[in-house]
């Protein structure tokens, strides 16, 4: 198993198992095939194959995929950090003393101090051995063990494994029958240091017999050794040894003192081949029988045998004396693993060579060197843990007590002959090596003053320093180029010595010595290394005495004032702020002696350079931190008295105005830009502790020399209060935001640093006296910061500031006003709120605070009252939008509150925030897809803004704003753009009326025919997608919202929602849910009480309503294309109806429809749809009933209409199915279907209904004529019906024949002949050749009809719809065709003024730049009185007589004259107001098709008595020979009036 990526650490999971597999190794088979069983004979050892155990291992390891057949280990492992004892220590539950330690075979890359070892490691490699007299090679047995020189055996010397105990003989694993076995066994030899020299290592060799017997008879029939120590005293070295295998006697074999004589390894084999000798004539080497060889690899660990004769012969100086010198070079090229080992021993060695050798000064330099070497390489990574040895040795074993005396000779020498190139390189060591040796120097001058005491060479001593810091000195003053390494060596290395040279040299002088030696550095030169210096010896305890730091501190001052010199070409900023730190550092200690003058001459020479450099600095600079934590710990250490000093040492007054500046700019700027990480919550509160007394120091300055009349600064002032508030508001003092704990102990420590500056604010604003009026309205959004804070008390003590401000305005302005202050409040406030500060308890001190002053003063009373009012209604306002925007994920609320501040800044005429909202209006829309309402939300702009050459205000420009320069120009992208969202929108025709107005610019304004020919052609292809495209009618649904638990802007109201495309009740109310998802969904939907209404819980309503549509009246009685009517059923609409059936009276089993009335009520919303939103809330509702008879007045009429509007378009399209035509005939004219008119007659044709209901007359009068304009309809439709049979419909035609012949009849009997124009039903060609289908409405079909049995034909307008839940309103103006029949509330189109009237007023609103627009004329009216009086309950509204795209039923009666009803006066149409968006209404079939039905319900399919759809009017046409109508009449009872005869 692998485990390079635990041992690296790359994997740490102790948890995780580990599968060892078990490798199958075909070892049975082999020795079955040999019938080999060596089992009792070798018990402890692996049998192995021919394959060396060794490959087979490897290959096991490499093997990749291993077929393991299920059969391994499961093992965790776990990496244990730390040494051996550590180990121990921490993990005693996985390491205790029966833990095996296996050593690494060799030294760790870092050897620890007195870490002693003493491993030697022996592996068996590989031998041959020739057969014999065998047949067959031998199974050859190889025994180690270890002797002494006198042949004694040692006892467990060798250790076959960690963990193992020792034994005496090793035996290694048997190959059979193999010639070269190869074994690679490693075993380990621990034999005592003192034992070496004289121990042995002795292999024998022996062959194994598979017969016991035989085995046992088996004796060695080879001998081989090798000696662990050379001749020379080293030890044995690592590597492979071929040793001489020799046979011969046993007993000689085993008799050390005679082999030991031989030699054992090959090598020295050949050293003595030429010698004979006797003593091998009865023991010859196996030379003789060359196939025999042996081989053994060798290593050894040990800290006290040394396998190095050049480092021997150094340490056994005296006994090589002549060698010294050699030894000495030599010694540098000694591996510096086998120096460390020994470095007491060789550093004694170097020293005695010094002291007794001291008449040569050879030896001097030699020994300089060597030191110098060893010390360097002590200081390798390697052997950096040897430091401690190193130090230990010098202080507790160094002894040479005038080793001073050469050591500084030979470094005083090297460093006055650095031009000398040869000496360069051991200069440079030297250097490096600088601090122990000095460590060598000073521990002998130590010693030597201990023995001797103080004695005349002292002064030679202290020379010897100055000498070498003279010198040190000249070097530094050459050329740059010559010797520049050397050079940054001595500033790197040079203070390392300090704290070693203090102990026997005057600090004093010693700080004098190195200001020199800082100063003779050229200037600009060796920048970083001088600054380096400098900081190291800061960091020395010589900085820590205070009379060494009046030497010292000028001198750093100097070079640190020149490194920040505004002049400075290139500053090292990293070292300078390093050693700032490091000086301010000291300077903070308590134990370093007086700092008051240190501390006020770096604020004197350095503050302002600091404050600069901080200023200049980019925010990003990774100094950055550095610096500004330097000029905090500054100020921080600057008492009151250093305050003072230093705004005294100002020459001028303005020197003070640009520091207070420069410093106050600055002190915002890192307040703004956090410089430290948010986390670092010591350094933040620290920073803003010391800024803050800073602050109040500076402000007693501003107070001091800058309040009266001559000096008053009011740009500093003003940068005073920024700064103030711009600390008050710092993040990191929001205590609020912060845990509990965290509170309590930051304000413990530092106090709530809020309230003392907010009342030092306070105190600085009151005392500016008459100056306040030069701070309105500027400090309005700063103060506005301040009390915006969520603390009680700073609020209390800050909001009078507001009115200190209204009273001052109101006072200075000379207009009695405060416009200045309310504008700039209202416009911050916004700001602020919108930014997420503020809350309802804001809110209410607010207007508290403000009510209490304004209602005590003699002129603000009033005025400020409203003020106070207006703010907290504003506040209300954007907080509800803040928390929506915030929390809540609905677009559609956040529209809603969005809607309600834009309202809010139009009314007080702000169009700077108005434009801003609604921008952010426009771009929920769009998010939402909501293209429409996106148009008539940007359309809202677009009316601020005239056709003229004027330039755009900036605030007109928002945020995505053309780069235009004139309101024309704006207003003309603004149009582009519209235009494109309506056509998004499938708003065609509010599109085509944008592009008829630019295109009007374009060709009589700006001239821009290019840009006209591309809008035209845009406009074209709006009128084609309005009769060809498919465009489906959005249902509206009323929506209550029930209960407290709603937010302020819904509860208890009702709104009117404009559904999305093909979007039904059920999905639109799911869709509702999902946003208010603790609401409970009514049932019912009838108005709730008021027990649901103030009900903690949230209850809502949902259901369908009905739009009202309103024609325009150019559409009155002309052909008008079903696509085109499509469009205004559902836009342009303000009024909805819902209609429920109930029951008056009993039951009449027979009739129902005696007793069955509608309950209708009618919802007038506060704008036009479609507007700015989606939805609208509800203003007015009116509810009225409608009788049987009048109930079954609409039914027919709309029955009538759907029969002409069928037959016409059967008429006109003859590809058309027949199917729906036969369904609509066959439900009529068959009474087996629906009753025939049987039910009508029983109900309301007899003499009893008469007397119980005289008044009905004329509507019983009416409902006949309906009954009997019925029959040229149904007469048509047969005939159409005829020409388009099939053959299976054969049988239904003839039935429905014969039954409409009885049927009409009867109803030409009973209610006279009507008689329909013949040019109804002709086809007619549009201009392209296309069919457009016109809609026929049943008033113009009662009105172009003749009936031989009434004087007189009464028309009236319907409207009706045929997939409408309820029957079509009768409640109506141009906002809604149907008039409600009861009393209804609203305004209805008498009551408005007529049109010009309208017109005068809607151009008096238009003279104020902020007046509605014309689509908020209508809806913003308020209800007339009158509308609501009973005694106007049965008058019918003229003006909804109105050919409208339903049919109004007939509610009164009129005199029996021939003459069609007048129109009504028309209202202006409402171009648009806060509405909301959704796509259109049914698109249409190919020109030559008649529109498809709208989706949901097909003229054929939906119940008269439940229809919702509006039904189209039909074209007017009249009949060649009928006169025009005579003047229109009102029927007596008012129900019904008149409708235009002619246009």
């Amino acid at each position: 198993m692998d485990i390079t990526d635990i041992i690296r650490g790359k994997v740490d999971d102790e948890e995780k198992q580990h599968f060892i597999p078990f490798q199958q190794i075909a070892m049975e088979t082999y020795i079955r095939q040999r019938q080999l069983i060596m089992s009792p004979l070798i018990t402890s050892h692996v049998i192995g194959e021919n394959e060396p155990l060794t490959s087979v291992l490897n290959k096991v390891i490499a093997a990749k995929e291993v077929n393991h057949k299920g059969q391994g280990l499961w093992v965790s492992l776990k990496l244990l950090p730390g040494d051996l004892t550590q180990v121990q220590k921490n993990f005693s539950h996985l390491v205790d003393r029966s833990t095996s330690i296996a050593r690494k075979m060799g030294f760790p890359e870092i050897i620890l101090p007195g870490d002693v070892r003493n491993d030697i490691y022996v592996t068996l490699i590989h031998g041959e051995f020739d057969k014999g007299k065998k047949k067959t090679p031998k199974n050859v047995e190889v025994t180690m063990s270890v002797y002494d020189e006198d042949g004694k055996l040692l006892e467990k010397a060798i250790h076959p494994g960690a963990g193992y105990e020792g034994i005496s003989e090793y035996k290694s694993v048997v190959y059979y029958q193999v010639k070269q076995p190869c074994w690679y066994e490693t075993v380990k030899v621990s034999v005592a240091i003192e034992e070496v020299t004289r121990c042995h290592i002795r292999f024998t060799f022996r062959h194994r017999s598979s017969q016991e017997s035989r085995d046992k008879s088996e004796r060695a029939f080879g001998v081989a050794f090798v000696k662990l120590m050379n001749p020379d005293g080293t030890t044995l070295q690592d590597g492979r040894h071929d040793l001489v295998v020799y046979k011969g006697d046993n007993k000689r074999m085993e008799d050390a003192k005679f082999y030991l004589t031989l030699p054992g390894t090959r090598v020295e084999m050949e050293e003595k081949e030429l010698q004979a000798s006797k003593a091998l004539a009865n023991l010859t080497p196996s030379k003789d029988s060359t196939k025999d060889s042996f081989q053994i690899a060798t290593l050894i660990c040990s800290t006290k045998l040394t396998q190095n004769v050049d480092l021997l012969g150094l340490l056994n100086w005296r006994s090589n004396a002549q060698h010294i010198k050699h030894n000495l070079r030599k010694l540098m090229e000694v591996e510096g693993g086998e120096i460390v080992k020994f470095l007491q021993d060789t550093l004694d060695a170097l020293f005695n060579i010094m002291m007794e050798m001291s008449d040569n000064e050879t030896y001097d330099f030699l020994v300089f060197d060597a030191l110098v070497f060893i010390i360097s390489l002590i200081g390798d990574i390697k052997f950096q843990h040897f430091n401690p040895v190193l130090e230990t040795y010098i202080y507790k074993h160094f002894s040479a007590t005038l080793a001073y005396v050469k050591l500084s000779k030979v470094l005083n020498f090297y460093v006055a002959n650095a031009e000398d190139s040869s000496k360069t390189d051991l200069l440079f060591a030297a250097l490096k090596a600088l601090k122990y040796l000095f460590r060598f120097i000073i521990q002998s001058r130590v010693l030597y003053l201990r023995f001797y005491g103080q004695s005349e060479d002292g002064d030679e001593f202290n020379n010897s320093i100055r000498k070498l810091f003279l010198s040190f000195n000249m070097l530094m003053d050459r050329p740059l180029e010559e010797a520049v390494k050397i050079k940054g060596a001595a500033l790197k290395y040079l203070p390392r010595i300090i704290n070693d040279v203090k102990l026997v040299f005057d600090p004093a002088e010693l700080s004098v010595l190195f200001c020199k030696f800082i100063q003779s550095i050229p200037d600009n030169q060796l920048v970083r290394q001088k600054l380096n210096c400098m900081t190291k010896v800061v960091e020395s305890q010589l900085f820590q005495q205070s009379e060494c730091r009046d030497v010292l501190l000028p001198l750093l001052i100097d070079q640190l004032s020149g490194q920040l010199d505004d002049n400075c070409s290139k500053p090292d900023h990293e070292a300078s702020s390093q050693l700032l730190s490091n000086i301010l550092e000291v300077l903070d200690r308590k134990d370093v002696g007086p700092t008051e003058m240190h501390i006020q001459l770096t604020m004197e020479r350095l503050l302002r350079r600091i404050n600069r450099t901080v200023i200049g600095m980019s925010r990003q600079s990774p100094h950055i931190g550095s610096f500004v934590a330097c000029m905090i710990s500054i100020l921080r250490q600057m008492d009151d008295s250093h305050y003072s000093h230093y705004i005294n040492t100002f020459k001028t007054t303005q020197d003070i105005i640009d520091f207070l500046m420069e410093t106050f700019i600055m002190f915002k700027d890192l307040i703004g830009k956090n410089v430290y990480a948010k986390d670092w919550m010591v350094m933040n509160m620290t920073q803003n502790r010391v800024f803050l007394r800073a602050i109040n120091q500076f402000t007693e300055v501003l107070t001091r020399r800058f309040m009266d009349q001559a000096n008053f600064e009011l740009q500093l002032w003003n940068n005073y209060f920024h700064l103030a508030v711009a600390f008050l508001t710092h993040e990191s003092l929001q205590l609020e935001t912060f845990s509990q704990a965290k509170r309590n102990k930051i304000v413990k420590k530092y106090g709530d640093m809020r309230k003392e500056i907010g009342f030092r604010i306070r105190d600085m604003w009151y005392n500016l006296g008459p100056h306040k009026i030069k701070f309105i309205p500027s400090m309005v959004g700063p103060i506005l910061e301040v009390t915006l804070t969520p603390e009680v008390e700073l609020r209390k003590a800050t909001i009078p500031i507001f009115f200190d401000m209204m009273q001052c305005e109101f006072n200075f302005s000379g207009n009695g006003n405060f416009h200045m202050f309310e504008n700039e409040l209202i416009t911050k406030l916004d700001q602020e709120v919108e930014g997420g500060r503020g809350d309802e308890q804001y809110k209410v001190l607010l207007e508290k605070l403000l009510l209490d002053h304004c209602r005590k003063h003699k002129y603000l009373s009033s005025s400020g009252e409203v003020f106070a009012l207006l703010v907290s209604s504003l506040l209300e306002n954007l907080l509800d939008y803040r928390t929506i925007v915030m929390h809540d994920e609905s677009k559609e609320n956040r529209m809603s509150c969005t809607v309600n501040v834009l309202n809010f800044y139009k009314e007080k005429k702000r169009e700077d925030i108005y434009i801003r909202y609604l921008y952010k209006l426009r771009d929920l829309h769009r998010d939402c897809e909501n293209y429409t309402e996106a148009a008539y939300t940007l359309l809202l702009h677009a009316e601020l803004l005239q056709w003229s050459d004027k330039p755009c205000v900036p605030h007109l420009l928002q945020r995505d704003s053309y780069y235009v320069y004139t309101q024309q120009e704006l207003k003309e992208k603004l149009y582009q753009e519209i235009i494109v969202y309506f056509d998004k929108g499938k708003m065609w025709e509010k599109a085509i009326k944008l592009s008829k107005e630019l295109a009007e610019t374009y060709e009589s304004k700006v001239f821009d025919y290019e840009g006209l020919g591309n809008l035209l052609k845009k406009r074209a292809s709006f009128y084609e997608n309005i009769i060809k495209a498919m465009r489906p009618q959005p249902e509206y649904f009323a929506v209550g919202y029930y209960g407290q638990g709603f937010p302020s802007f819904l509860r208890n109201k009702i709104f009117i929602y404009r559904g999305k495309e093909y979007e039904r009740r059920e999905d639109f109310s799911l869709r509702l849910l999902t946003q208010f998802p603790n609401a409970e969904k009514m049932t019912s939907t009838t108005p709730p009480g008021e027990d649901i209404k103030s009900s903690p819980k949230q209850y809502m309503q949902c259901f369908t309503v009905k739009p009202v549509m309103s024609l325009p009246p150019g559409y009155k009685d002309k052909p008008v294309p079903e696509q085109v009517l499509n469009y205004y059923r559902a836009n342009e609409v303000q009024q909805f109806t819902y209609s429920r059936p109930f029951r008056k009276g009993e039951k009449d089993p027979d009739n129902e429809f005696a007793t069955m009335w509608i309950e209708r009520t009618t919802y007038t919303t506060a704008y036009t749809f479609p507007g700015i939103l989606k939805w609208f809330e509800v203003k007015q509702i009116s509810t009225e009933e409608i009788s049987p008879l009048e109930n079954a007045i609409e039914t027919m009429e709309l029955t009538n209409e759907r029969i002409s509007n069928c037959v016409q378009q059967h008429a006109w399209d003859r590809s058309l199915s027949v199917h729906p035509l036969s369904m609509l005939l066959n439900g009529i004219v068959d009474p087996a279907v629906m009753g025939g008119y049987s039910n009508y007659e029983k109900a309301f044709f007899t003499e009893k209904y008469f007397q119980e209901h005289p008044e009905d007359q004329e509507k019983v009068e009416l409902l006949k004529r309906l009954i009997a304009l019925q029959m040229p309809l149904l007469t048509e439709g047969i005939r159409i019906h005829g020409e388009k049979l099939t053959e299976q419909l054969k049988p239904l035609h003839d039935r429905l024949t014969s039954c409409f012949r009885e049927l009409k009849e009867k109803v030409e009997k009973l209610y006279g002949v009507v008689t329909l124009p013949p040019n109804l039903s002709e086809r007619k060609q549009s201009r392209t050749g296309s069919l457009v289908l016109p809609y026929i409405m049943s008033s113009t079909l009662r009105r172009l009809s003749v009936t031989s049995v009434a004087s007189s034909v009464i028309s009236t307008s319907s409207n009706s719809s045929d997939n409408a839940p309820s029957r079509p309103g009768s409640d109506g103006s141009l906002l809604e065709p149907l008039f409600e029949r009861r009393a209804s509330s609203g305004g209805r189109v008498e009551d408005l003024p007529p049109r010009e009237d309208s017109e005068n007023r809607i151009s008096k609103f238009k003279r104020k730049d902020w007046s509605l627009s014309k689509s908020q004329v209508i809806a913003e009216k308020a209800p007339d009185h009158d509308l609501m009086s009973p005694s106007r309950k049965a008058q019918r509204p003229k003006s909804l007589q109105l050919v409208d795209s339903r049919l109004t039923p007939f509610q009164g009666s009129s005199p029996p004259q021939s003459m069609p009803l007048s129109p009504p006066p028309l209202t202006p149409k409402a171009t648009r107001t806060l509405s909301s968006p959704s796509l259109q209404t049914d698109g249409v079939m190919p020109s030559t098709l008649p529109p498809p039905p709208p989706p949901k319900s097909k003229p054929y399919e939906s119940s008269p008595k439940h229809s919702a759809e509006v039904a189209p009017p039909l074209p007017v046409r009249r009949e060649a020979k009928v006169p025009p109508p005579p003047p229109p009449k009102v029927r007596r009872s008012g129900i019904l009036s008149a409708e235009p005869g002619s246009q």
